[in-house]
């Protein structure tokens, strides 16, 4: 057996696409705001990506820069800004932010209702009772991959996840939930990871380990939904060459599984087109416009 690939770029353009058609029926532009601290290169050309597909979206897209060296009390007054600005309906701020910097205190500074990346503590609240709400964008498109292959209905499916961190392990356990699967949240403290993994259906790796999930993990013709982004040493390419690999050993899973997503061109790519989706979602919500038929589902 060979697994079926879920492209990421095929994807996470119908994501982009249908977000794209609902802007078009609106009375009004959804405005998109990212805050980037530093000169990280990874996280500078994110950002620059997020711009422009907001953009080809046919919304607007703000970029406030501060440099490494910020205060936090220059960070949390610029969120607070945005949040007060009724022009802004989506607010980002980029992870991570340099270490002198209190994450939390700063996204606690974020309207709930603008928290297009769903992790101010009211989002992350709303999630857990399943109360509407804004979700974290990583999480949805595991989601929506699964679905992707499996078809809309995951009732009954079991799920592991592994990690819990409260950017994709939690917030894809509760969402798989909400689907009706039985979900295990699996983590380094976990005895038997690898029998475990051989019961899921859906098997979502996000621990950030280089390929640590084998193919004798992974249960014939199941769902691996490959989160990791890992980048490591390729001494093929040359010297100090490297890499991007997944949690899951790619070509070991792939004989196994009945769909994988690859790393890269997988995962990585539905976030920031749920990130779109996102904003949709918040102009809808803070300014009373119904949600167009494009983006509900």
């Amino acid at each position: 057996m060979t697994a079926e690939l879920i492209d990421g770029k095929i994807v996470s353009e119908k994501v982009r696409a249908a977000a794209a058609a609902a802007v078009a029926t609106l009375p009004g532009s959804p405005c998109l705001a990212v805050v980037l601290v530093g000169d990280d290169p990874a996280s500078a050309l994110y950002v620059k990506s997020k711009g422009e597909k907001t953009e080809a979206a046919g919304m607007r897209s703000i970029t406030k820069r501060y440099p490494a060296s910020a205060t936090q009390d220059e960070i949390e007054t610029e969120l607070k800004r945005l949040s007060a600005d009724p022009e802004v309906d989506g607010i980002l701020l980029q992870l991570p932010l340099p270490k002198h910097l209190d994450e939390p205190k700063a996204l606690a500074c974020i309207d709930p209702l603008k928290d297009v990346d769903g992790l101010t503590e009211l989002s992350a609240g709303r999630l857990l009772l399943g109360k509407p709400g804004l979700r974290p964008c990583t999480p949805v498109g595991c989601v929506i991959m699964v679905k992707h292959a499996l078809g809309n209905d995951l009732s009954g499916k079991n799920v592991v996840v592994i990690g819990r961190s409260i950017l994709v392990g939690k917030p894809a356990a509760m969402l798989f939930l909400a689907e009706s699967c039985t979900v295990t949240i699996a983590h380094s403290k976990t005895t038997n990871l690898r029998e475990l993994c051989r019961t899921a259906d859906i098997l979502v790796p996000a621990v950030g380990r280089p390929e640590m999930v084998r193919g004798d993990w992974v249960k014939p013709g199941s769902v691996v939904i490959d989160v990791g982004i890992n980048r490591i040493r390729a001494p093929e390419k040359g010297e100090g060459k490297t890499r991007v690999v997944g949690d899951a050993h790619f070509a070991e899973c792939r004989e196994v599984a009945g769909f994988i997503t690859p790393v890269p061109g997988g995962v990585g790519l539905m976030t920031v087109a749920c990130l779109l989706r996102n904003t949709v979602l918040a102009a809808c919500a803070r300014r009373g416009w119904d949600v167009p038929q494009e983006i509900e589902a």
